[in-house]
């Protein structure tokens, strides 16, 4: 590059590092203020008085005597048990993903690989499902989990979860089938392997990055989901997102507000770890689904 267009080019660039680095104070400074409030007593944080105290910590010093404080942290991991809310969360989400990607792949296989009409209109059909509002869907729930006895219960969740997660996970593994030239199948097939074995050990491999990328979408989705295990299970089995909202209170009830402040914090941790985690199969998979193989 000629040293006129590096000088044309520098305040672009620094004007394109500027507007990341808005954008990242601003994206990162809700769960930062929050984490630095979490240690500290709801007169702080709330302080209507001077927002610095939520800084300086005034009245935790006070209460405390330090300017900082775990109160929050041991009042709802301990006093509010919400270790149950997190293990509830982590059974909720494995088997959630668990069958949502065993289904979908299969699903999204099948139909990629049929030559036949019906596989598009049951593509549609799927979208129509994932465009409905989950509490539409959850209302159709209600009545025989009821009449059965199911309701309350960590399965039912389950399998309302796996219900409106499907569609997405069949559509987005059926696009990475599709960019998966059928000549592997068939050359497998014609080295001695069944469809499922040519399905297992060629195709599988080929399409691992789209597989854990909808396996992320589809985490998030049961992870942070609450008007399903809101509305279908009962007090002893509530997942994380519920259990915060119950730390809040209502106008009749005088809520936990730093128990939901540090429940906030120890709920998000896990999201920044998994996605630091994964980052680079996520960009992987999201390429490969837009790149006609």
């Amino acid at each position: 590059m000629s040293i006129a267009a590096q000088r044309r080019s520098a305040p672009l660039v620094l004007i394109s590092s500027a507007l990341v680095a808005v954008w990242i104070v601003v994206a990162a400074f809700p769960f930062l203020w929050t984490l630095w409030g979490s240690f500290k007593v709801q007169g702080d944080f709330f302080s209507k008085a001077d927002w610095m105290n939520a800084l300086w910590g005034t009245r935790t010093i006070v209460e405390t005597g330090g300017p900082f404080t775990g109160a929050g942290y041991e009042g709802a991991w301990v006093e509010q048990a919400f270790w149950k809310a997190a293990l509830n969360t982590g059974i909720v989400v494995i088997f959630t993903v668990i069958i949502s990607l065993t289904l979908g792949t299969l699903g999204g296989y099948a139909l990629a690989r049929s030559g036949n009409r019906y596989a598009f209109w049951i593509l549609m059909l799927a979208l129509v499902f994932r465009a409905m509002p989950h509490i539409t869907l959850v209302s159709g729930y209600l009545l025989p989990f009821f009449e059965w006895n199911l309701w309350g219960h960590l399965p039912t969740a389950i399998i309302v979860l796996v219900a409106i997660n499907q569609p997405f996970t069949l559509w987005m593994l059926h696009s990475f089938f599709l960019n998966i030239p059928k000549d592997l199948d068939e050359s497998a097939m014609v080295d001695g392997c069944t469809r499922f074995q040519a399905f297992r050990h060629v195709i599988v491999p080929v399409m691992w990055p789209g597989v854990i990328t909808t396996g992320l979408f589809s985490f998030l989705l049961a992870y942070n989901d609450f008007t399903v295990t809101a509305l279908l299970l009962n007090q002893d089995n509530q997942t994380m997102i519920p259990k915060i909202a119950s730390f809040l209170g209502s106008t009749q009830v005088e809520g936990k507000v730093m128990y939901a402040v540090a429940a906030v914090v120890s709920a998000t941790a896990p999201l920044f770890v998994l996605i630091l985690f994964f980052q680079r199969q996520i960009v992987s998979g999201l390429t490969a689904g837009a790149v006609k193989g």
